[in-house]
């Protein structure tokens, strides 16, 4: 009976945590309609601030609560939604996780550059572990019971916020109706802003309490991970209702308890279970809880993108490859493995294009169906031991099948989810492959055969043979995974412009009017969901062949989120934009960051400055995922409309084309070196559509406007020309003084 009274009251603390989390969340959401991803970074990032005001400026604890209870969680807060978050009103549900996940990687990012991750850091429990009573035999320290009242107290006060105060109703009012808002008086945007405050100060609440509960060092993703786990709380009460968010934290709490005191300790099942739990529950409530009905208007956002012809996609596809080989002459072996790594990761981000950028469907977890490839191809297609060992064809397709089967099983459940629910069902099944599967390095027994999912930690998946074609070559690899992209890409475009396509993007505009037309919203929810977790186990596959060795850090959610960030900034809408995302996430920030590390160990008098320069780097990067509420078709948009003004100013584009062969002799002559060439080459791309832009504006000047013809100047044949021309109107010849159409 001791045991079963401890565990409860364990459980009902931890519950206490994420009911405060959750209600942070709620709160946030019922006042601006975006539901932040970033919750348990702000968390982690007041917890560390705690941290530090306390430990290394030695405040007293009550100064140090006050420093970011009451004003840094606040003003983190305040910040987000006014310099970001009140900007994405009219986008679609994508670019609002994403703007989300961005503060999120950036918060975390941040937190690493200020706080170095090999240092160890803990924080004590208020008035000490020692300061406890024992009641019934149950040990309870204060933490504990500041915990449980501070969640009790949260919850009745934010029930009388919502339905007692005027201010609780003019938060409501600012996502339910806007406008009518305005027109009463009442400003929605500082309402809002109020809201996100407390919603922050709730998230540094929950992180600071939670810590010394859970024991261990501070890890900034760790710690973050922990605070989302409140997801499933918040969507117990539908994230509307309070009580229900706080009944649903304490269930989840005890829950989570329970399974650590009375399953098995043996093995690594229990404690793999333990940390999934969250997840698990997220993914059965958003299954099991009512949805919304189908809306019958279409959706109009802020979103366009144009979509590519068949012929057009080959054309390019063969330029790719093109371009993608004589850039390789230029690289080194270490370059030429990383730019094929990269590739890959484009491959695995062409799963978003089909998926989110075609169908308008959520997956935040592209990574984990890559992983569930590369566990089929390792245990069925690797032949060969030591340095022989190569991976067959029949172990990848093999791999591909098995990962679009399982995007099947996954999409089953949850086709009945849209938006926000479908992404957190997608997010829910990461984190438990991540926690429960890729965890596992016991041995099982399965109809008389041994096998271990994860030995020792960790995958060695050997480069593909077949035939004559050996991946161990690295320029091989490369052009092999540029080949599947490009045709990848041309079976993605043709798919757009057939009529399956345009029932995807029928259903993305419209589930109802879909549904009203005949048309199957759950075989097309269902065939769309496999074809990306097929492409998506592809990727994955070729990504781990290209790393060598993988283990569970390589498939981590915080990964599948990064990639799914930089395709939305490039354009998910477009074949490109998975492209250029996929490399920037597989490559392009690494490179920098080792980039500048190399300089900060070959220049000791420079490398703070260098340090500080890489960490700056991915900080940036995700910088440019905030943004995207401003320009949400992608910056592949903006460039492809840019230089399609171009087609009008040919000898400037003939001119780039010079410009960019002549640096390329002198990199391959190596007149020039590799980052100097890829430098130049990119400003070339850059200056190009603002040249012509010049060029064309100065062009339009010295043209007479077309409302002035035959007033200025004299009325000639080759102004009468003109004026047929920018009509539309057929050419005319001159017959004896009257024009007859030629």
């Amino acid at each position: 009976m001791t045991t079963f009274l401890t565990y409860t009251v364990l459980g009902l603390v931890l519950g206490a945590v994420y009911s405060i989390a959750a209600s942070g969340l709620v709160l946030t959401y019922n006042t601006s309609g975006i539901f932040n991803f970033a919750h348990g970074a702000q968390a982690m990032f007041g917890t560390f601030l705690y941290w530090h005001f306390t430990q290394v400026w030695n405040w007293p604890t009550w100064l140090g609560l006050i420093a970011v209870i009451g004003v840094a969680g606040p003003v983190m807060g305040a910040a987000l939604h006014a310099l970001i978050m009140k900007g994405l009103r009219g986008t679609a549900d994508v670019t609002k996780i994403i703007v989300t996940v961005a503060v999120l990687l950036g918060t975390v990012y941040l937190a690493q550059w200020i706080w170095n991750p090999d240092e160890a850091r803990t924080i004590d429990m208020f008035f000490g572990a020692g300061a406890k009573v024992t009641l019934a035999g149950v040990t309870v320290r204060y933490h504990e019971i500041v915990c449980l009242v501070a969640a009790v107290a949260i919850a009745a006060l934010l029930r009388v916020l919502f339905t007692r105060s005027r201010a609780g109703v003019v938060m409501r009012g600012s996502v339910d109706d806007p406008d009518l808002l305005r027109l009463n008086g009442h400003d929605p945007e500082r309402a809002a802003m109020l809201s996100w405050a407390l919603g922050s100060t709730l998230a540094v609440l929950a992180g600071v309490l939670v810590v010394p509960i859970s024991g261990g060092a501070m890890d900034a993703n760790m710690l973050t991970l922990l605070v989302i786990d409140a997801f499933a709380a918040a969507m117990f009460g539908r994230l509307r209702s309070l009580p229900r968010t706080f009944a649903g934290a304490m269930v989840l709490g005890l829950t989570v308890t329970y399974v650590l005191a009375y399953l098995p300790s043996a093995g690594t099942f229990t404690g793999n279970l333990r940390v999934s739990l969250p997840m698990i529950i997220l993914f059965v409530v958003l299954v099991v809880l009512p949805q919304d009905r189908l809306r019958g208007a279409a959706v109009r956002t802020r979103e366009r993108y144009r979509v590519p012809s068949v012929r057009s996609a080959a054309v390019w596809g063969a330029v790719l490859i093109a371009v993608v080989y004589l850039y390789s002459l230029l690289l080194p072996d270490a370059g030429v493995t990383a730019f094929a790594l990269g590739m890959t990761f484009a491959i695995v981000a062409l799963s978003l294009t089909v998926l989110t950028g075609y169908a308008g469907e959520l997956n935040l977890a592209p990574l984990s169906f890559g992983a569930i490839g590369t566990i089929v191809a390792f245990h069925f297609g690797v032949t060969g031991e030591g340095l022989a060992a190569r991976l067959n064809v029949q172990g990848v397709l093999l791999g591909v099948l098995v990962a679009a089967v399982v995007g099947g099983l996954v999409a089953l459940p949850a086709l009945r989810l849209r938006g926000l629910y479908l992404a957190l069902a997608t997010m829910a099944f990461g984190v438990f492959l991540s926690n429960m599967v890729l965890r596992d390095t016991t041995e099982h027994e399965w109809f008389g055969q041994r096998f271990t999912i994860f030995p020792d930690g960790s995958l060695v998946i050997p480069p593909l043979k077949a035939g004559p074609l050996d991946l161990r070559d690295g320029t091989a690899f490369l052009m092999t995974a540029t080949v599947l992209f490009a045709l990848l890409g041309i079976g993605l475009a043709a798919l757009r412009n057939s009529g399956y396509g345009r029932r995807l993007a029928a259903m993305k505009d419209s589930p109802a009017a879909t549904a009203m037309l005949g048309q199957s919203l759950v075989r097309l929810k269902l065939s769309v969901f496999m074809i990306s977790a097929g492409i998506a186990g592809l990727g994955g596959v070729l990504m781990s062949s290209a790393h060598g060795t993988v283990s569970q850090e390589t498939f981590t959610i915080t990964g599948s989120l990064a990639l799914l960030m930089l395709v939305v900034v490039a354009g998910i809408g477009y074949i490109s934009g998975a492209l250029f995302g996929g490399l920037i996430a597989g490559v392009g920030s690494a490179v920098l960051v080792s980039t500048f590390n190399d300089l900060a160990l070959e220049h000791e008098s420079m490398s703070s400055l260098y340090t500080a320069v890489g960490q700056l780097v991915l900080v940036g990067t995700a910088l440019v995922g905030m943004g995207v509420g401003r320009n949400p078709s992608g910056f592949v948009h903006d460039v492809a409309e840019a230089y399609r003004s171009l087609r009008a100013a040919k000898p400037v584009l003939y001119g780039g084309g010079a410009a960019g062969a002549v640096l390329y002799v002198l990199a391959l002559t190596d007149v020039i070196g590799t980052w100097t060439f890829a430098i130049a080459a990119l400003c070339v791309l850059m200056l190009l559509p603002v040249i012509g832009k010049s060029v064309l504006e100065e062009k339009g000047r010295r043209e007479t406007p077309l409302e002035l013809l035959g007033i200025d100047e004299p009325y000639t044949d080759e102004l009468r020309a003109r004026l047929d021309r920018e009509l539309g109107l057929p050419a005319t010849v001159r017959k004896g003084g009257a024009g007859v159409p030629a």
